[in-house]
């Protein structure tokens, strides 16, 4: 009887797919990335829903960002008339800042199981830069929102085609209000994650990168700050300082050596790079040289890079995948430990801790 009974057990185990705990595999390892640069809307404030996101995520992505766009592109009747932009290249009207987003991002957060949340890091986004009450924004939006934030952006300051669309006040990297917010993601352990060109677009190769120093010295004022500089300064016509067309790869760029410059300064050891976007793809696995280049940098700082895909909105896996895929070249040359922390564990160690300083923040100053 007992061994009929034992026998009935192990049928049963079997039926049910029944795995020995200490053979389980950890489910991050069977993801490919995790994804500091995602935007879930466009600049029309549509998209998809967070539960779609999931979807899309599936068993590729481990971990994502979650955050609009802070950007609206204003439908003017004078310019384009019945025909309704939804980029910014579609319209000479202006951009105006849609703070709403950060409330939509919260709403879709909190539209989600324990289990999917604990996969999502949402940033903050709504707020002017160029606006001294920009951190109040920032402030405003967790005291009402707690428990969501893990951080702040992607926000712009030089963007090609966009930053002189935006009405109101140009944004700057000496703009004390710029320098308020980052104070404040600080202190309250926010990471952020800041859009800046290096570059002017269109610039000569021999030219030197018109908004390195300043943005080095907007780093330097913030060193309790975790900071990912987005595209490493990169952008869809600011291409790496120095880089020749006719012979991309031959030489390295400039780019190569200030990214290696800036990851070998102790004063900006809080400084981290994404190599989200399909531009910035482009130009790293333009050839074997290229792909190398950028593989070197890689090696040598593989704790200071984060992957991201910069997708809007995606109507499907595929489409969510092509940045990834784009960079099938890049992840057959990294050393497997390498390419383990730029996919995954650097956006794990960043993102956690930062997860766990604002939450110990809000304990501490927002009352019950």
């Amino acid at each position: 009887m007992q061994r009929h009974i034992l026998n009935l057990l192990v049928f049963w185990f079997c039926v049910a797919g029944y795995k020995d705990p200490a053979m389980a595999q950890n489910p991050r390892e069977e993801y490919l990335f995790n994804d500091c640069h995602f935007h879930l809307t466009n600049y029309i404030q549509e998209g998809i829903t967070a539960d779609q996101f999931l979807e899309v995520m599936g068993t590729k992505c481990g971990r994502s960002v979650l955050f609009g766009i802070p950007l609206q592109q204003d439908w003017s009747y004078q310019n384009s008339g019945n025909y309704a932009p939804t980029y910014y290249l579609q319209s000479d009207a202006p951009l105006y800042y849609y703070s709403f987003t950060d409330a939509y991002i919260a709403m879709q957060f909190k539209s989600l199981s324990k289990e999917q949340k604990a996969r999502i890091d949402p940033m903050i986004t709504g707020f002017n830069p160029s606006d001294m009450y920009g951190v109040k924004h920032i402030e405003r939006v967790l005291r009402t929102f707690p428990g969501i934030f893990t951080g702040i952006g992607e926000f712009s300051i030089h963007k090609e085609f966009v930053s002189s669309k935006v009405t109101g006040e140009t944004a700057s990297l000496t703009n004390p209000a710029l320098d308020s917010i980052l104070d404040f993601a600080g202190r309250v352990g926010l990471i952020v994650l800041i859009h800046s060109d290096i570059d002017m677009p269109f610039a000569k190769p021999a030219a030197e990168a018109v908004y390195l120093s300043q943005m080095k010295d907007l780093l330097k004022r913030h060193p309790r700050t975790t900071i990912i500089w987005a595209h490493m300064g990169l952008g869809r016509v600011v291409h790496p300082v120095g880089y020749s067309s006719i012979d991309p790869g031959e030489r390295p760029s400039n780019q190569v050596s200030i990214i290696e410059e800036i990851l070998s300064d102790p004063a900006l050891s809080h400084v981290y790079f994404d190599i989200s976007w399909d531009e910035v793809a482009k130009y790293i696995v333009t050839n074997s040289k290229t792909i190398q280049n950028s593989a070197a940098v890689f090696e040598k700082f593989p704790d200071r890079f984060l992957f991201g895909t910069d997708v809007v909105a995606p109507p499907d896996q595929k489409f969510y995948m092509s940045v990834y895929d784009m960079y099938a070249p890049l992840w057959k040359v990294l050393s497997p430990t390498t390419s383990e922390k730029i996919r995954k564990q650097n956006y794990i160690r960043l993102f956690d801790a930062a997860r766990e300083k604002v939450r110990t923040w809000e304990r501490v100053n927002i009352s019950k």
